[in-house]
């Protein structure tokens, strides 16, 4: 199969992306990525250094965390956003940071065990990736939030009146009578054995790639808005589970009739050294991620994806409503 040189060039782009992220995620250096402890040039000790994913949730989660353990008096680095699944998660198991929000779901790819039929099941894929991370790498998840944040595919709302796409199996069949399809995504969704290649298989339908515009990063409101305002084509995006506001955007979500996918239930995931040096942690976590439910994560992402609110604003609101922080 031929690449064209414009498709290597944007995988190149997107590398360099994604190392400029780890330099300046890992080192502490880039403006984003600034220590919480102000008051001094280095952290203490026994700060707690929290990252999270670059997309919405991901910022949202991990500005939750910071502020709650700031507030049990728990010194913090702040490394949110730091990058992909890929980037954050090498972050945790090399030592570089203490703890991330992640999905039950991604077990599957990270234990290259995506035919487990125990990913679709809430409780059992939790259990599952609690003890193989453990096992192997001495990381601890967390109580999980009671939403799935799962991958999902959404279209223009007067594409699916037009063509009568409800399901991804309506997909297939518009995708078999030549209809134009241009999906707005990230390239972890388009290469990750357990998202697209899920979907492609269950369905039986291959996109190709002049039908993808691929994005550096996760954030799927970039996915959405490039839908909605039809860029370079664009009338399909990667979306999430928890997604807030896609309708008011003009997109329909397309049902996984099949269930292709795993369950993606967000839980903070702690390396046990951290643990052992805070062990009030878990008690200080545990009930905020348990009162996060689908439509909870909705409206709180879509303040901050749509409304265009400041993520730490939203976690700090959410917080002190629920009674979490003074």
């Amino acid at each position: 199969m031929k690449i064209n040189s414009m498709f290597l060039k944007h995988i190149e782009r997107v590398a360099a992306a994604s190392l400029m992220a780890v330099i300046l995620g890992l080192s502490g250096c880039g403006p984003a990525k600034t220590e919480s402890v102000v008051a001094k040039k280095v952290a203490p000790a026994d700060a707690v250094r929290v990252a999270s994913k670059i997309d919405t949730e991901g910022a949202l989660l991990g500005n939750m965390i910071i502020l709650l353990l700031e507030n049990k008096g728990i010194p913090t680095v702040n490394k949110v956003q730091l990058g992909a699944t890929k980037i954050v998660r090498y972050a945790l198991t090399s030592g570089e940071i203490d703890i991330y929000p992640e999905y039950t779901g991604s077990g599957a790819f990270i234990f290259n065990d995506e035919k487990n039929l125990a990913w679709k099941n809430p409780k059992e894929a939790y259990d599952l990736v609690k003890k193989l991370d453990y096992d192997k790498n001495k990381l601890v998840w967390l109580q999980a939030a009671p939403a799935n944040n799962t991958w999902a595919i959404a279209v223009r709302s007067d594409l699916a009146e037009a063509h009568h796409l409800k399901t991804l199996e309506d997909l297939k069949q518009y995708l078999d009578s030549g209809g134009p399809f241009k999906m707005a995504a990230s390239s972890e969704f388009i290469e990750r054995g357990d998202a697209l290649p899920l979907f492609e298989k269950a369905y039986g339908f291959k996109l190709k790639q002049n039908q993808f515009l691929s994005l550096a990063g996760g954030d799927t409101t970039v996915f959405i808005k490039a839908a909605a305002e039809q860029t370079s084509g664009v009338n399909a995006a990667l979306a999430y589970g928890t997604d807030g506001a896609i309708a008011s955007m003009g997109l329909v979500v397309l049902d996984d009739s099949k269930t292709a996918q795993p369950v993606f239930e967000p839980a903070p995931v702690i390396r046990e050294e951290a643990l052992k040096k805070h062990p009030e942690i878990a008690d200080i976590l545990n009930p905020v991620f348990a009162s996060l439910d689908l439509k909870t994560l909705q409206k709180l992402n879509g303040q901050i994806a749509f409304e265009g609110r400041d993520a730490k604003t939203v976690a700090s609101d959410y917080l002190k409503s629920q009674g979490f922080l003074k």
